[in-house]
């Protein structure tokens, strides 16, 4: 058994590993894990290719308030992101949210746009101890916000210009990432 063993532990361990994705209760964490590992300050996306957002006009229900509408943030600095709570990547990129959020709260408008039932969203945020704002989406999103991919990110300035356009999980508390946002905040 011992000589087994030695010759075939990391066939062993990759059948071990494979077994842990297959259930649910280790999935999600162990590719929560991989994803914050691999994950990297988001890119600016280069002037020429920037687009600038034409309407504002965007219903929202925030999850611990009423109505909004995403025009109040005209003029303003605002992230906006699509996430889920069963995503993987979403839930990898959180921590650093809340981070930058802690730090940029009163300076940036944040959007956590979900479609999810908010009875999920409010168990999430509740076990994680995050204090995101967070908002269920009942109309579709302006035409330059719209994605297919989860999570995607937007970094919006006080003119419009969409700054940032990330999909996938990323380092949202990166000192890139600071700095732009030092840069938006004084224009």
């Amino acid at each position: 058994m011992k000589i087994f063993l030695k010759k075939h532990w990391s066939n062993i361990l990759f059948f071990a590993f494979l077994a842990l994705l297959i259930i649910p209760q280790t999935r999600m964490p162990i590719q929560v894990f991989v994803q914050r590992l691999i994950s990297f300050s988001p890119s600016e996306t280069a002037e020429t290719k920037r687009v600038t957002l034409e309407d504002y006009s965007w219903n929202l229900k925030e999850l611990h308030a009423g109505d909004v509408n995403f025009s109040r943030s005209k003029g303003k600095v605002a992230i906006v992101n699509f996430w889920a709570t069963w995503c993987p990547p979403c839930v990898a990129e959180m921590p650093s949210f809340q981070k930058l959020y802690d730090t940029y709260g009163d300076k940036v408008d944040f959007y956590f746009v979900t479609s999810e039932k908010p009875e999920k969203v409010v168990g999430f945020m509740a076990k994680n101890g995050y204090s995101l704002p967070v908002f269920l989406q009942n109309y579709e999103a302006p035409k330059q916000l719209q994605s297919n991919a989860l999570p995607t990110t937007y970094v919006i300035s006080k003119t419009g210009e969409i700054v940032i356009d990330e999909e996938g999980a990323a380092d949202w508390n990166s000192k890139k990432t600071r700095a732009l946002l030092e840069q938006l905040l004084s224009k």
